[in-house]
This record gives C-alpha cells, structure tokens and sequence, in this order.
C-alpha cells in the first residue's frame, strides 16, 4: 500500500539568526570557531546583542531536511514545538510556506521559541550558538502517532535526544513505525550528541533504525576511532543503510552488501555550510521514498546540499527540482 505521507520528520523547531562576523569577534566572544554550542536565555540575549545585523532564517536540522524534501516534490510534514511568540509565528508560517505539513500546535507556557545564533566568518565556517528553548519541551502530546503509522519513513533527530521528554517521543515514534512496517531514519547530528549518548546511539545503528546518517567526525566518533575505515567496518552489516558524509570528500553509502562512493556536487563559491548535512539528509530521503537506486538516492543528497552551501540559510532557494533532473535512475 502506498504511504499518503512520505517523510516524518520530527526535531528541534528552532529559528537562526544569521550573521557574518570575523576571527577577532569569535576569539574576543571565546568562541571556537566551527563549533556548535548550547545556551541558555540570559546567554542568547548577551550574544544577540553584540553580534552584527542579523537575517533570521526559520531552521532546525530537521526541519531544514523536511523543507528540502518538499522541494523536490515529496510528501512531508514536521513536528517541532515552538512557542505562540514572534520568533514561533516566522518559523510556522516558513515551514508551511516550504511546503511541509506543519500542526504542531503552539505552546502557550514554558520556554520561548528556540533560535540559533549562527556567526559566519568569510571562509564559510559557521558557529552555533542554541538556545533550545520550547523545541527541548516536546513531549509525546505533540507528536501525532496517527502521521507516524501513515509515513513511509519517519525522520528522527539526534539533537533532540538530549532531553528526556522528546527523547521519549521520539522513542515511541521509532517503536510506532516499526510496528507499522515503516521505515526509520536517524541522524547522529554532532559530535557532542554522540559523546553525550553514544550506548544509546549505539543500541540505534545496531538494526533498531533503517537508515542512519552521519558525518566523518561523528562516525569516528561513534565507534571512538580515529580511522574512518575502522568506523565504516565497525557499522558495515549492523543494519540497512548507513549514509556517511565527507564535505568534499562527497559520501560513502554503506550496506551490508558493500560500499557506494558518490562524489561532492561541484560548488562555484561556498558562502555558508548551514544545513549542508540536513540538505544532504532531504535528497536522500526523498530518493528512497521513490525506490531510486541507492547510488541516485546519494546523488540528490550532493545536489542538495550544493545547493544550500551556495547562499546564506539552511533551506533551499533555487529549484531543486530542476537541479535533480539530471540525476536518472
């Protein structure tokens, strides 16, 4: 039976703030440049206050990944919470313009809607600073069980085990789509997710997910390795699909058959790396839930993430529809 619903993503509902900034200002904040940060409120509004002029931009990895999917024509909706404020208001109205279902209903206590401080400086590296806000108060009340039964693969977020509440969401997610016969797919998200629940993350990519996506450091990471060959053996044969990607290095697809190398997409000028690996993430998705082959599953992924490192902003500006029609399969 066909789903009606091809992709669930379910994440942190989170708004960036974009700014460009210098070396001079990251080490005169003590900032590691690259690095993603939790904050607090009090944190967010210190920060918010001295960095440059900002472009919000309504983001989230998640979200980023469903917004990409709608782009190239799937099915998608999202669940993330945020709060009846300003900031909860631009991120509903810009996922729903994005083509993504978005019912999620707005919180009207708690936290504020979370935002993202993200300083570009001009080599493209970006550093985060995140106030999870209302996204980490998602709680099984939110999530429609009913749209994870009707969803052909459900798109679950790391960044969003780390608090017990969504953490336990998300749990009955991956348990409700298995026991519909969906598939599920993970994302390790960061580092600092795997260093933080790696027995969990482990317990994940040993068969209980379908699809599991990650970076080079995060792989690394997971299996606590120095050598990328070493983590790729370590997960080969563990479960379905493993998608790993290298910036541009392109990806390595592995499954318990063997390895699939896709090379980067070509890019004239990298502006800013926001959502490369969400992006990446959204082609993928949307080529599994259309049967292509693995090799042109990865391929979208490459196109997509081109796509979104050539302007500021982790969601897509171009048509990337247009874009992936050269991919045939």
């Amino acid at each position: 039976m066909t789903k009606p619903l091809d992709v669930l993503a379910i994440g942190n509902a989170i708004v960036d703030v974009i700014a460009t900034a210098d070396d001079a200002f990251l080490a005169a904040q003590s900032l590691d440049k690259g690095s993603m940060r939790l904050i607090d409120a009090a944190e967010a509004e210190r920060l918010y206050g001295v960095m440059g002029p900002g472009r919000e931009v309504s983001g989230g990895s998640g979200a980023n990944a469903a917004a990409g999917i709608a782009a190239l024509g799937g099915q998608v909706a999202f669940i993330g919470r945020v709060a009846d404020d300003q900031l909860g208001q631009v991120f509903a109205h810009d996922i729903r313009a994005a083509g993504v279902d978005y019912l999620t209903p707005f919180a009207n206590s708690g936290n504020p809607t979370a935002r993202c401080l993200i300083l570009v400086t001009p080599d493209a590296q970006r550093t985060m600073n995140t106030f999870l806000g209302a996204s980490q108060d998602l709680t099984e009340a939110d999530v429609d069980y009913e749209l994870v039964r009707q969803a052909g693969i459900t798109y679950l977020e790391g960044y969003l085990w780390d608090p017990p509440a969504p953490r336990a969401a998300m749990a009955k997610a991956l348990k409700v789509a298995r026991e519909a016969g969906n598939r599920v797919a993970f994302t390790l998200s960061d580092a600092f997710c795997v260093e933080r629940h790696r027995d969990d993350f482990l317990m994940l990519a040993d068969g209980n997910v379908d699809v599991l996506f990650a970076n080079e450091v995060e792989i690394k990471s997971l299996y606590q390795t120095d050598d990328f060959d070493t983590a790729i053996a370590a997960i080969q044969g563990k479960l379905p699909i493993a998608v790993v990607t290298r910036s541009e290095k392109g990806a390595l697809v592995v499954t318990p058959d063997g390895t699939i190398a896709v090379p980067a997409e070509p890019v004239s000028k990298i502006v800013d790396t926001t959502g490369a690996g969400d992006l990446f993430a959204a082609g993928f998705l949307a080529g599994l839930s259309q049967a292509r082959p693995l090799a042109d599953c990865a391929r979208l992924g490459a196109i997509a993430a081109a796509e979104v490192i050539s302007h500021y902003g982790a969601r897509p500006e171009a048509d990337l529809k247009a874009l992936a029609a050269k991919v045939t399969g």
